[in-house]
C-alpha cells in the first residue's frame, strides 16, 4: 500500500494491500478501501464508506457516507455521491443541525459500474453493475445494469456492454462490438445471453 505523505488517511480506516492514496486525499473513520485501488488526489472517502477491490476513484472525487461501492467502479474527476436528501445548515427553529438532526442516505454503485466526471449521484440511489453514467449527468433514480445514462436529471440513452462500449441493436440482441458479447433486452433490464 502507498498512502503520500501529506494524506489523511484515519487511524481506524482500512485500506487493503496495493491500494496507492494520493495527495490531500482524506479517508473518514471506519472508511474500508479493498486492495488495489487508486484514490486520487483530493479526494474524500466519508466515515464508514466501503470502497471494493480494483476501483478507482479520480481526483476531487466526494464519496460521502454511507456509500458502498463494489469492486471495479470507476468514479471521475469531481462526482460527489450525495448522501443528505433534504439538506439544510439549520433546523426548523434556526439553530445549527447537528449529526443527530438527520439521517445519512447513500449511493450504492454496482460492480463495474462507472461513473464520468462531475457527475453527481443524489441519494438514494443505485447504479446498476457495468451501467455508465456519462459526465456532468445528475442522477436522481436508480440506474439499471448496463445502462448509459446522461443528462440533467439523467435518462438512458443507450446500453453498454462489460467493456464500456455502446452495444448496437442487431436483430432481437445487443451486441458489444469490442468483445462480441450478446444481450437481451426485457422492458428496462439488460441480461448477458450465454
Amino acid at each position: 500500500m502507498f498512502v503520500a505523505a501529506n494524506a489523511d488517511v484515519a487511524e481506524s480506516a482500512t485500506v487493503g494491500d496495493g491500494t496507492k492514496i494520493w495527495d490531500l486525499a482524506q479517508v473518514r473513520e471506519d472508511a474500508t478501501i479493498g486492495e488495489n485501488c487508486v484514490v486520487g488526489r483530493g479526494a474524500y472517502i466519508g466515515s464508514g464508506v466501503s470502497v471494493g477491490s480494483n476501483c478507482k476513484i479520480q481526483n476531487q472525487a466526494l464519496v460521502y457516507e454511507p456509500a458502498v461501492l463494489e469492486d471495479g467502479v470507476f468514479i471521475g474527476p469531481a462526482v460527489v455521491l450525495t448522501n443528505d436528501t433534504f439538506p439544510r445548515a439549520i433546523t426548523p427553529d434556526g439553530t445549527l443541525k447537528s449529526a443527530s438532526d438527520w439521517e445519512p442516505v447513500g449511493v450504492l454503485v454496482r460492480s463495474g459500474a462507472s461513473i464520468g466526471a462531475r457527475a453527481v449521484c443524489v441519494a438514494p440511489v443505485e447504479i446498476g453493475a457495468w451501467a455508465t453514467v456519462a459526465a456532468g449527468a445528475v442522477v436522481t433514480r436508480d440506474v439499471p445494469a448496463f445502462a448509459l445514462v446522461a443528462g440533467v436529471p439523467a435518462r438512458r440513452i443507450g446500453w453498454v456492454g462489460r467493456a464500456g462500449i455502446p452495444l448496437v441493436l442487431e436483430g432481437d440482441h445487443w451486441i458489444c462490438p469490442q468483445t462480441g458479447e450478446r444481450y437481451r433486452q426485457n422492458d428496462e433490464t439488460l441480461e448477458v445471453v450465454l
